[in-house]
């Protein structure tokens, strides 16, 4: 079986720790800055503490530096960098190339090196130029089909790394300028308004209004859950949980989901067996609905009418009455509940139910026949908040000759030499107490798969020796394996010709180090990043995006007029439409 990686977000040390103990091979998260989602930072403290916590079972901790920065930042950057290095982190995800120079000049310790997805990784040749720049691992762009990706992981030798689950960004990842343009707040720069998620008008050149005030770039969630072992097949090594700004509990239940799912097809690159007390269900999580994207073939990936969470279809009410209602389904108090009412996106919460019976906090809206969704699982969101899910190592213990010697699941070995003693009245019975005793590992990392007692001489142990015995053996065994532990380094690097020879503003070059970068690599950059710019310029791609609203308008392959998105602000956003590649652009005004 091929060995694959299931990495988890988080955007605290507690959510981390969720995720390690729900199934996570590695888990991503932010530091103090620098990272794409600038509302998940984190202290060297709580990122030290957390690669002390992961080590223990062989997870690895990846750090997101996924901005770009300016002249000013990157020295501060790379400092970072250092720090994390020598706290024991084993990865960072980068999107500036001025941080790949830097470690081309030896400038920073020779931590894995990761290619974000923010740095446009759609096509096969960006992917394999960072691949001969010698990068450990290069993030795909969620847009791909199996096919494309299977053509990745075959023409290339570094790790590819895929996302699976969460939200999708209707603009390819770093090619999105659209808050910049509105506000100034850069998605490069970590501080994306999220202008996708709010609502737009569709309007032909005469003024036709084609769609009204709908959310007309926001897309469904993603959901690979069905393409994982083709996945697994194409040749993916690390398989990507979206969500660094997700509460908890979602957490705990995808990273759940997903360490099942992955175990039916593959080894795992961590340690350790997950004790799980709750059935995962991702339909119970924030989801807009789901969506395979473009894995498989053009499918319906947007959801016009909210950008909130729809959750789990219930089904139709059947019987509407004074202050309740019947349906088939089982819910419970404090559920909160949705529906679509002239074509908006309703809701309640459910006061109590008596059967079938649903009493709701309000009756708005509610009729025969309308199809119910909980987006609010009282009951398993308590079970989550209450859940004792643990992970903990198997070892086995082996008394021979004098010793007992505890080896764990990975193949560390750790002895201790049980001391003399009396010869016990009852030899039986101390084999006994020794095989139970050293079965209650309690409240350590580490679980019982195995006592063999080959020892005919022991001596008479009491329990509680037996119990000093087993935590001390335990100790030894911990810091045995965190001695072993492999800590991958990023191997030389070195500059080689970029896919072309010039790039623009949406190379996103933001400091002169990045501008050498390129320089190096046989392409001069003609433009700086749009956010070094005074004045946005008309008619620029502000987004490129595989999501097309012709297509969703029923309008693909005919011949058309031109069409704007207008925004509640009356701003006029004209489209193009590539329809070689099946892409949609969204100009500036």
């Amino acid at each position: 079986m091929k060995e694959v990686e299931l990495l988890a977000p988080a955007k605290n040390y507690e959510t981390a720790v969720a995720a390690i103990n729900s199934g996570a091979d590695a888990v991503y998260i932010g530091a103090t800055d620098f990272g794409a989602r600038k509302n998940a930072p984190n202290s060297l403290s709580d990122i030290e503490n957390l690669v002390n916590y992961a080590h223990k079972f062989y997870v690895r901790i990846h750090v997101v530096i996924n901005t770009i920065l300016n002249d000013f930042e990157l020295p501060k950057a790379l400092e970072l960098i250092k720090s994390l290095y020598n706290i024991g982190v084993d990865a960072i995800i980068v999107q500036d190339m001025g941080i790949i120079k830097a470690a081309i000049d030896g400038e920073i310790p020779p931590i894995q090196i990761h290619a974000s997805t923010q740095c446009d990784n759609r096509i096969l040749e960006k992917v394999k130029f960072f691949d001969s720049l010698g990068l450990s691992r290069v993030i795909l762009a969620r847009e791909l089909s199996l096919e494309q990706i299977k053509e990745i992981c075959a023409e290339t030798e570094c790790e590819i790394e895929t996302f699976i689950h969460g939200a999708l960004c209707v603009s390819y990842s770093g090619q999105c300028y659209l808050s910049f343009a509105n506000g100034g707040r850069s998605a490069n720069r970590g501080e994306c308004a999220q202008p996708c998620r709010k609502r737009y008008s569709l309007v032909d050149e005469n003024g036709k209004v084609l769609l009204k005030d709908k959310y007309l770039l926001s897309l469904k969630d993603f959901n690979a859950s069905e393409h994982i072992e083709k996945l697994i097949d194409c040749g993916v090594k690390s398989f990507k949980i979206e969500g660094r700004l997700k509460e908890l509990n979602y957490v705990k239940n995808i990273t759940a989901y997903y360490n099942d799912l992955l175990n039916k097809y593959a080894k795992r690159t961590s340690s350790g067996k997950i004790f799980l007390d709750f059935t995962p269900n991702p339909d119970k999580t924030f989801n807009r609905g789901y969506t395979d994207y473009f894995l498989t073939e053009r499918g319906q990936c947007f959801n016009f009418l909210s950008p909130k969470s729809r959750g789990e279809k219930l089904g139709k009410v059947k019987r509407i009455f004074h202050n309740y209602f019947e349906i088939d389904a089982e819910l419970h108090p404090q559920d909160g509940i949705c529906f679509i009412n002239n074509g908006e996106m309703s809701g309640f919460l459910v006061n109590k139910t008596d059967g079938n019976k649903v009493y709701p906090n309000k009756m708005d809206g509610i009729k025969t026949g309308t199809i119910l969704y909980r987006n609010f699982d009282a009951k398993f969101e308590k079970f989550l908040d209450n859940s004792k899910t643990i992970r903990k190592i198997g070892v086995s213990f082996l008394l021979t000759s004098g010793n007992i010697i505890a080896e764990d699941e990975d193949g560390n070995t750790v002895s201790i030499q049980i001391p003399d003693g009396e010869i016990p009245n009852n030899p039986d019975k101390l084999r006994e107490n020794i095989i139970v005793q050293l079965k209650k590992t309690g409240n350590s990392d580490f679980y019982t798969t195995d006592v063999i007692v080959n020892d005919v001489n022991l001596p008479f142990l009491p329990v509680a020796k037996i119990n000093e015995l087993r935590r001390d053996l335990l100790s030894l065994l911990m810091n045995e394996r965190l001695t072993n532990y492999k800590r991958l380094v990023q191997k030389p690097i070195g500059y080689v010709d970029f896919t072309n020879s010039k790039i623009d503003y949406r190379g996103n070059v933001f400091n002169s180090e990045a501008e050498s970068f390129y320089k190096n690599c046989n392409c001069v950059v003609c433009e700086k990043a749009l956010e070094s710019f005074e004045k946005i310029p008309s008619r620029i791609e502000l987004m490129r995006t595989k999501h097309c609203l012709k297509f969703a308008s029923g309008l693909c392959g005919k011949p058309s007029k031109k069409l704007y998105l207008v925004d509640n602000k009356g701003k006029k956003y004209p489209l193009k439409f590539d329809c070689k590649n099946c892409e949609m652009v969204v100009l500036s005004p």
